[in-house]
């Protein structure tokens, strides 16, 4: 049961009505994580603004899905893993088995992408305190000192959306249900 109603474009604050309309004509339909933000319209800029600045970042558009799905998992948002294993699976084209395994903390099937989970699970483990160690094991597999920023961009992003659903419990959409997560134990 959702903490808080989730809004529609008619019922939403004005502030948040444009931010949800173009959502809607982006994909079709509604994410209950954006109904859920318009209470707070601010937020929901600050979403819609963030997702738009991670899309820029220096991670291919794979590598950005890997982090969103480890820190989902991480943080237990499992709305967060199934709207990412939609994503990572339909539009970055990573395969069932790596988004399996990201799903399901086992090692993924890419050694970069591998380097890459790993360093996320670092920067979330000690709030962007990694160790050295973590920071040459994720530079040895090819990433750069920016890219190490691009995936604390990536965190940033995840903890909002993650924790606003953690928060407001939302129910999974039905464009969703066939990537449902539920974690093992």
């Amino acid at each position: 049961m959702p903490r808080l109603p989730l809004h529609t474009i008619e019922s939403a604050p004005e502030s948040a009505k444009p931010f949800l309309a173009n959502a809607v004509k982006g994909s079709g339909y509604l994410s209950n994580l954006l109904a859920t933000l318009a209470h707070a319209p601010a937020a929901l800029e600050a979403y819609v603004t963030l997702s738009a600045l991670n899309a820029k970042s220096s991670l291919t558009l794979a590598e950005r899905e890997v982090v969103q799905i480890v820190a989902a998992r991480t943080h237990g948002c499992t709305f967060c893993v199934a709207g990412h294993t939609a994503l990572g699976l339909n539009k970055a084209k990573l395969s069932p088995d790596l988004v399996t395994a990201a799903r399901e903390a086992e090692a993924l099937p890419d050694a970069r992408l591998e380097a890459l989970a790993r360093f996320t699970e670092a920067v979330i483990a000690t709030r962007g305190r990694a160790s050295d160690e973590a920071l040459e094991a994720f530079q040895a597999a090819g990433f750069s000192a920016a890219q190490a920023l691009d995936v604390i961009l990536g965190v940033s992003l995840a903890s909002l959306c993650n924790f606003a659903n953690n928060f407001a419990q939302p129910p999974l959409n039905r464009e969703l249900e066939a990537y449902r997560f539920e974690p093992k134990g």
